[in-house]
């Protein structure tokens, strides 16, 4: 085998190959900032750099994503309103703490606000407009790496529906409602095999929190009945025809479901995660067991041509011949890639 335990993954289109590299960790000089207090203003300690191992990967890991639920502005806030002792911040946590504050603003004016309530703590207006940039720069690029990984995951899934879950406050508080409903979707995909990738949003107008997800609802396991409900919507400002969950409505609010019959809706519905992701800095919660990968060894006769940076992916044909450590597996399909080990 000319390519042996490859990370493959479908990009919509067309399967690509990474093929495995030795090449080893790189040693990286990381940048501890100063600290804060969060009270008085104070910086605390002085810069340092210390080495330390690099990650194999450029983004966070997956298990970070699905528990943050605060942003840093509401730590910050929650702490505040009880009394708790703020610790120092560091000028990053510092960042992230405006950023949040200021997430509804351009891109210009948030870089304008931030950079003017961080300008104190700098020597000068170059050196801090420098770090700003260099922040948003980060944050730039973790939103880049996020998108590809939610567009991998869900490529390399079977989804079947578009779910929008709408809080009631007549019926539970808002923090109940989000850690009931994740509650919900966790013994779902524990008891009934569903598989989810979602985002938390709030509406422009009355913050109303939601819950916007793609999902993936074996026959026979949806609880509760389907309806179908004709509404006003104010925001479309007509009568709308939607398809509601009576387990969902009850136990919830609103519930809106709808169908995934086609990669163009599967497409859509991928545009519209990412739109949110971005627009309020969300991150992505997914279900356990959403690999990006799956490993497969490549021969020659099955790659179209090289592609990407330095040509260091294969673009694969349609019907390549699956491999798993020198053992025949059979075409790529669906339930041979379920034999192969998955990898993030």
């Amino acid at each position: 085998m000319p390519y042996s335990n490859c990370k493959v993954y479908f990009d919509g289109s067309h399967y690509i190959a990474i093929p495995h590299t030795e090449r080893p960790a790189k040693k990286r000089s990381v940048q501890i900032d100063d600290e804060i207090d969060s009270l008085t203003g104070d910086i605390k300690s002085e810069c340092q750099e210390v080495e330390t191992d690099e990650l194999p990967f450029s983004v966070d890991k997956e298990e970070i994503e699905n528990d943050a639920d605060l942003t840093a502005s509401d730590n910050y806030d929650s702490k505040k309103a009880s009394g708790q002792q703020l610790r120092a911040e560091t000028k990053k946590e510092m960042f992230e703490r405006l950023y949040a504050e200021n997430i509804n603003l351009k891109r210009n004016e948030r870089k304008s606000c931030i950079l003017k309530e961080m300008l104190p703590y700098f020597k000068d207006r170059k050196t801090a407009k420098l770090y700003v940039d260099s922040q948003f720069e980060r944050k730039q690029r973790n939103l880049i790496c996020r998108r590809i990984r939610l567009t991998r995951k869900i490529n390399l899934q079977e989804f079947n529906y578009f779910c929008t879950f709408t809080y009631d406050g007549s019926k539970l508080s808002e923090s109940d409602f989000k850690k009931k409903l994740r509650c919900c979707f966790k013994m779902m995909c524990h008891r009934k095999k569903w598989k989810y990738a979602g985002v938390w949003e709030r509406s422009p107008e009355k913050k109303r929190l939601h819950f916007h997800g793609l999902f993936y609802i074996p026959d026979g396991s949806m609880p509760g009945e389907l309806i179908v409900v004709k509404d006003y919507s104010p925001i479309k400002d007509k009568v709308q025809v939607t398809t509601q969950n009576t387990y969902f409505n009850e136990r919830f609010g609103r519930s809106d479901f709808k169908a995934v019959d086609s990669k163009t809706d599967l497409g859509s519905a991928i545009a519209y995660l990412a739109k949110y992701m971005e627009k309020t800095g969300e991150k992505i919660v997914y279900s356990k067991g959403l690999p990006q990968f799956f490993y497969s060894d490549i021969e020659d006769d099955d790659i179209v041509c090289k592609i990407g940076v330095e040509e260091s992916k294969l673009l694969l044909f349609d019907n390549f011949i699956c491999w798993d450590e020198g053992e025949y597996i059979g075409p790529v399909s669906k339930d041979v890639i379920e034999k192969l080990r998955k990898g993030n």
